[in-house]
């Protein structure tokens, strides 16, 4: 699912309070030349200290807009001497820390005048991040946390120790700040949650709540390469806990390595949330059909598809290298099917004229359903975005219709909570489009799946074309 929205930067924490930490000093010197400052020792590439100073580096891209995900990908092929467990704490430190930013940042607010360097406030919300997660281990977080900034800025590290020690001796009012600033409290935007609330009034702060969670860990089975029981007695073997949801997804207990999971490089199985394992079910495309899916990358929707009937699919992708994804997937999975970059908006560049029978809308949308895999983008969305991205999303309902056969069938997809993106969005393209009819999900006139313990956020409704 491709993004046309692009978003600007990271609003840094603001201060509120004057600063009872301490700030370095400038040097004294009796006169003369000035020595060079010493050069910091290097780090040992397994410390704590070491994956601060990646955390730090990947929130601070963060800060200036970047891309959570690509950063992190960048780093690692950069460092591919790196093992599992410095791949997971670099990760889970970074990833923390966004899902957590305005927790830090009420606590910086209160013991900084101004904010410091962006690496070096990068690196504060990484350890403080640290404290709340490991608070038996404070004396060792504050020296590691030290020693990170003597690489980054030595300059800084006797602020960043005083900030620190200084964040412990009032830690019991941690609690206290966060309850008075409802974006700490529920760790999203004040904007975010008024939406959440509006379009989910019985359910909004559990959904808030799991939209700071870990995600659950979910694979599909390739039913031609094997069954649901093989790939299940086939990880059972290799430890891992699973229980098959009604979608046929298998949500492991206890997410591993992708690697890892038997069967995987294969092509038996594939990670896929459960939530986005209902789209090929609920389109069910029949043999033989021409079956479209519009805004394909990376391809886990397109493979399931496949996997499912023997359809003539034609992926569609605007991004080259995105595409390029989805060719390797169908390629791992043993799976055939035609991947054109396009923009499904401009028909005349891909479309041959022939109607599809079945189209997947996958759109591109907010991501507020799966934003606890991408902690970043609650931050850098703003309130605009929602508006444009609706925009978007009717543009291209409007474009792909006239692709539908009479009598065909569209799935529209997004990952979003939002109600001007769902409901309201269906609400608007049948208005305009009176010879589409809205086919029930289960009893019901779509499905709004909000992110729990099983699956992240997705929404889910079926529109047919009448002859």
């Amino acid at each position: 699912m491709p993004s046309y929205v692009t978003v600007t930067s990271l609003p840094r924490p603001h201060q509120r309070s004057a600063s009872a930490a301490s700030s370095p000093r400038p040097h004294r010197s009796s006169g003369g030349p000035r020595a060079a400052p010493p050069t910091p020792p290097a780090l040992a590439s397994d410390s704590l200290a070491q994956s601060f100073v990646w955390a730090a580096e990947l929130v601070a891209g963060v800060f200036d807009g970047g891309n959570l995900t690509e950063a992190y990908e960048r780093m690692q092929g950069a460092h591919p001497e790196w093992p599992e467990a410095t791949r997971g704490a670099v990760r889970d430190l970074a990833w923390s820390t966004l899902r957590e930013f305005r927790r830090g940042g009420v606590v910086l607010d209160r013991l900084l005048n101004t904010p410091p360097a962006t690496v070096i406030h990068a690196l504060l919300l990484v350890a403080l991040t640290r404290l709340r997660q490991r608070p038996e281990q404070s004396h060792t977080v504050v020296d590691q946390a030290v020693q990170a900034a003597a690489v980054l800025m030595p300059g800084l590290k006797n602020m960043v120790n005083g900030v620190l020690r200084n964040a412990l001796r009032q830690r019991d009012q941690w609690a206290d700040w966060e309850q008075h600033d409802p974006e700490a409290r529920y760790g999203f935007p004040a904007w975010w949650i008024q939406r959440v609330k509006n379009a989910h009034p019985l359910a909004w702060e559990a959904a808030l709540q799991a939209g700071n969670e870990r995600p659950p860990m979910a694979v599909r089975v390739n039913v031609r390469r094997t069954s649901i029981e093989y790939a299940e007695a086939e990880l059972a073997a290799a430890g891992c806990v699973t229980r098959r949801l009604e979608n046929g997804a298998l949500l492991l207990e206890r997410a591993l390595p992708v690697a890892r999971l038997p069967g995987y490089a294969e092509g038996r199985v594939s990670v896929q949330d459960a939530g986005a394992q209902w789209a090929a079910r609920l389109l069910d495309p029949q043999p033989g059909e021409r079956v479209l899916d519009a805004c394909a990358a990376p391809g886990g929707k397109a493979a399931h598809l496949l996997e499912r009937a023997d359809v003539r699919l034609l992926a569609l992708e605007l991004d080259s290298v995105r595409a390029r994804r989805i060719e390797h997937n169908l390629a791992r999975l043993g799976l055939q099917g035609e991947v054109k970059v396009a923009d499904c908006r401009e028909r005349g560049t891909w479309w041959d004229g022939r109607p599809f029978a079945r189209i997947l809308a996958d759109v591109p949308c907010s991501a507020s359903g799966v934003v606890r895999r991408h902690p970043d983008i609650k931050w850098l969305r703003r309130d605009t975005d929602i508006v444009q991205f609706a925009a978007q999303q009717a543009q291209i309902l409007d474009a792909l219709w006239h692709t539908l056969a009479a009598g065909g069938t569209m799935l529209y997809v997004t990952c979003s909570v939002f109600d001007e993106e769902n409901a309201g969005q269906i609400a608007r393209f049948c208005a305009r489009h009176p010879d589409a009819q809205r086919l029930s999900i289960q009893g019901r006139p779509d499905f709004q799946l909000l992110p729990n313990a099983e699956h992240d956020g997705f929404y889910y409704a079926l529109l047919r074309k009448q002859a």
